[in-house]
């Protein structure tokens, strides 16, 4: 539906990011069709490309899956500078939808030695060493690198990350790809993990969820409170969860995103909600 009032323009400038749609096999036929007509095909992936390519420092995108993915993990940056890239890859999760019996795995149920890890890996039983997590709609996790994790089917997820494409497999349910034991195991945390940010979020509420050491990540809600936006100056990224949101006088739909270069573009009516995220 329309707004009643459509929010004027100010200075500044908007950049809306283009859209990459990538189909899975773990993918959804049955995304609703406010993220956009998609004709059927499974989809397990919106990316949002950004003008800077792999110098931006961090990556939007929107995850569907109808099954389980594989088991892996990501290195940190020391990790990942060792291995000639930019950056390692801390990420966090915003749960969208979720079936009921939807899981997240993150971290180990226990503490564990690398010799036995590589023996789970190779014979599948890595998956009962997982702490499955119950996933309901506004759960958000975060996940620092070097944790091993996996998402569940039945699953719609907003993902904000280090921007590096560099995933190590650990298990992958007998999918013909490769796995990466030695690199993964290299740097993987043996230990169960708890995150002081993982919490449920009020999807009616502004909320920091997360202040650095990468990235910045704030949960809006409408109206905007211009105190939680306030003092930006950054490379923002706009992302809607739902309609009702504007950025410098223009709708942004759900399964897009803007760069921004002020959060006083912003508007979200009342009910809307929004993501913004950027660089430490």
């Amino acid at each position: 539906m329309a707004p009643r009032h459509r929010p004027q323009s100010s200075a500044g400038s908007l950049r809306r990011l283009a859209r990459l749609v990538v189909e899975k096999p773990w993918g959804r036929d049955d995304i609703p069709r406010e993220y956009g007509d998609f004709e059927g095909r499974r989809i397990g992936e919106i990316w949002f490309a950004h003008p800077d390519g792999d110098a931006a420092p961090l990556m939007v995108k929107f995850l569907f899956t109808s099954e389980r993915l594989s088991i892996q993990v990501h290195p940190d940056d020391p990790a990942a500078k060792a291995a000639g890239l930019a950056r390692g890859k801390d990420e966090c999760w915003l749960v969208l939808a979720a079936d009921s019996d939807a899981r997240l795995g993150v971290g180990l149920t226990d503490d564990a030695d690398r010799d036995a890890l590589r023996a789970a890996a190779l014979d599948g039983s890595i998956v009962d060493l997982i702490d499955w997590r119950a996933a309901a709609k506004d759960d958000f996790v975060y996940n620092p690198a070097g944790t091993i994790h996996a998402i569940g089917g039945g699953l719609t997820i907003v993902e904000v990350q280090q921007n590096v494409d560099r995933t190590y497999r650990l298990y992958d349910y007998g999918r013909p790809r490769a796995l990466h034991l030695d690199e993964g195991l290299a740097v993987a945390r043996l230990t169960p993990t708890a995150d002081p940010r993982d919490r449920h979020v009020d999807p009616t509420r502004a909320a920091k969820l997360v202040s650095g050491p990468f990235f910045h990540v704030l949960h809006l809600s409408g109206p905007v409170d211009s105190a939680m936006t306030g003092g930006i100056t950054s490379d923002l990224t706009f992302v809607p969860l739902s309609a009702g949101c504007f950025a410098a006088g223009e709708a942004v739909a759900l399964g897009e995103a803007v760069l921004l270069d002020d959060p006083s573009l912003i508007s979200i009516e009342p009910g809307g909600r929004a993501l913004l995220c950027w660089p430490a």
